[in-house]
């Protein structure tokens, strides 16, 4: 017996359902966290892996060399900025004293001007010294995910290891295997390809930062190039929110000439990496609408904190592909997308349906 649901009961219907699902997401962030973080390392290495195997090398030595691979430069980041970080958050305390004594110089001088502001009206409506407190706080929450590193590779081993017989269970499992695996081969060309040129942008975004930071004579310049490394997978915002807690150091430590320097060093490197060398590598690989990709950051973001930030973008193309996928939702992941290449098509093959063999 069947119900037939008339189209405002099945809307309330899937409203419901995706609220219970997001709330359930939110819930259980702790263990989503480290497991999307494994799959996403694992797609990652997939080609790396299937590059070994090409070559002959046994599918167990080719995951043992990968994961020794990411342990070392786990090590090695670990080593670098480990310590960095807890300078930082000690200090923290003298820098927001020193900077809500710059600030009330900008008050009296305000004041002198004629632009009388009361201090408290100023500190709810203005606090730069809590960016600082954010930064200590976001760098600290990607170490808290870190002390989980050895369950994530565990989770990767065993990813990469089932990856090598899941075409088989599909084709076996799937009544229509074809488009399930067309699907899951353009999700993962579509992460790597993103992820790859995203990684060799991020950490030219970096080094260069650091380096500048380094000449300036700012504190913690490799903290803050690992800052400006991780942000820039962030899209629209990522750039902005690392550049902040390095000028206002450099406000407070050197002045505000090298803090302007400093935001210049940050303003020409994200227009020339974000704006100009980025575009031209992605191309129209991604596909998906610049509103989609913001909403996605701060949907993503408010459900799995700082690592939903991150994994934003490829968590969204997953979705938009599986819509994709099913008749039905088309039209939806459709939407998610940027609109490239539809208006090449003729009209009458977007007016025609696909049809089943």
């Amino acid at each position: 017996m069947s119900i037939e649901l008339s189209p405002i009961a099945r809307f309330l219907l899937l409203t419901a359902a995706f609220i219970i699902v997001v709330a359930g997401m939110r819930a259980a962030a702790a263990i989503l966290e480290p497991f999307l973080l494994s799959l996403f390392i694992a797609v990652l290495c997939s080609p790396f892996l299937a590059a070994l195997n090409r070559r002959g090398v046994p599918n167990g030595i080719s995951i043992l060399l990968i994961m020794g691979v990411i342990v070392l430069a786990g090590l090695a980041v670990g080593m670098v900025v480990g310590s960095s970080i807890q300078g930082f958050r000690d200090d923290i305390p003298e820098y927001q004293a020193r900077l809500q004594g710059i600030t009330g110089q900008v008050l009296q001088r305000l004041n002198q001007l004629g632009l009388g502001i009361e201090p408290s009206q100023w500190r709810e409506s203005f606090n730069p010294g809590a960016a600082l407190a954010l930064a200590g706080n976001t760098l600290s929450s990607f170490g808290n995910v870190m002390a989980n590193a050895f369950l994530i590779l565990l989770m990767v081993i065993f990813i990469l290891a089932e990856e090598v017989g899941m075409a088989d269970k599909i084709r076996y499992a799937n009544a229509d295997p074809g488009k399930a695996l067309a699907a899951i081969e353009r999700f993962s060309k579509s992460v790597n390809q993103y992820m790859a040129i995203k990684m060799v942008l991020s950490l030219l975004t970096g080094t260069v930062l650091m380096i500048w930071l380094l000449i300036l004579g700012v504190d913690y310049a490799v903290l803050w190039g690992l800052l400006a490394f991780l942000l820039n997978f962030v899209p629209t915002l990522g750039s902005i929110l690392a550049a902040i807690p390095a000028v206002l150091l450099a406000l407070v430590q050197l002045g505000t000439g090298s803090a302007l320097l400093t935001a210049l060093g940050y303003i020409v490197v994200n227009v020339g990496v974000g704006n100009i060398m980025e575009p031209r590598l992605m191309g129209r690989g991604l596909n998906l609408s610049a509103l989609v990709v913001f909403l996605s950051l701060v949907f993503w973001g408010w459900v799995l904190g700082p690592v939903g930030m991150l994994l934003s973008v490829p968590l969204t193309m997953t979705v938009k592909i599986a819509l994709e996928s099913v008749d039905d939702t088309r039209w939806i992941g459709v939407m998610l997308g940027s609109g490239k290449g539809l208006y090449d098509v003729p009209k009458e093959d977007l007016n025609d349906s696909p049809k089943d063999d």
